[in-house]
């Protein structure tokens, strides 16, 4: 997916046309995707999409972080205008008491189906990306439930959730035919159903389904968010 397309998943309260300072808008956002918005998840992984290092991150405060960018990405910069005072964690780090206020979960040359970008090596699919959202799930069950679900469903239904996935699925799969077959197995036409397919299923499973909001296009939000980010340069996967 690529940098302006992954805009379009953003999702924000449609009615929600300024940004002020104070008390978050929602109480927790959480974080699907590849390295667009990955923000440190593949830092212990054995993989080559892992950007812990300089050049990336020479604009961000805290130096290299794991995010594919020179400063910020789109994650942090919409936690920022929903009005939350630091940048959601990614999942490898997130601590017991943060996971209430949202997690991160990307991760660079992560995809909807599992095997895309594993000649990289290590990185954590959608479907694994899921996993953690139930476990994450389970963890606020005991942490704000107390063992009982209807508190955490409550909460997670005031969410916001980013998923934006798609990329690696041709750039380092259907496009890299050194390392997989799926070129000579279908057109590109009959190829981009299968990835639509899943993401659909993938969205529709119990602990996405019953606690997303509504994908909402605002376009106020790109035009902050453009903004916010002005020369920032991504590079990733």
């Amino acid at each position: 997916m690529g940098y302006v397309e992954a805009c379009v998943f953003m999702l924000l309260i449609a009615t929600q046309s300024s940004f002020t300072i104070g008390d978050p808008q929602v109480p927790c956002y959480f974080i699907f995707g590849d390295s667009v918005y990955d923000n440190g998840n593949n830092n212990d992984l054995v993989t080559e999409a892992k950007v812990n290092f300089p050049p990336y991150g020479v604009d961000f405060p805290d130096g290299p972080t794991g995010r594919f960018s020179n400063g910020r990405n789109i994650a942090d910069v919409i936690a920022e205008l929903l009005g939350f005072e630091n940048s959601i964690p990614p999942y490898a780090t997130i601590s017991r008491e943060d996971i209430v206020r949202g997690v991160n979960y990307a991760s660079g040359a992560a995809g909807i189906r599992d095997e895309s970008g594993q000649h990289m090596g290590g990185r954590i699919s959608l479907n694994q990306q899921i996993a953690r959202h139930a476990i994450i799930i389970l963890q606020l069950i005991d942490l704000i439930g107390k063992g009982s679900v209807a508190p955490v469903q409550e909460h997670l239904n005031k969410c916001i959730y980013t998923v934006a996935m798609g990329n690696n699925d041709f750039i380092n799969n259907y496009f890299f035919p050194q390392y997989y077959n799926t070129s000579s197995l279908y057109t590109p036409e009959e190829y981009a159903e299968i990835p639509v397919q899943q993401y659909s299923e993938q969205l529709s499973v119990g602990t996405l389904r019953a606690s997303y909001q509504s994908f909402v296009i605002n376009h106020h939000l790109l035009y902050m968010i453009f903004r916010k980010l002005g020369n920032c340069t991504e590079i990733g996967y």
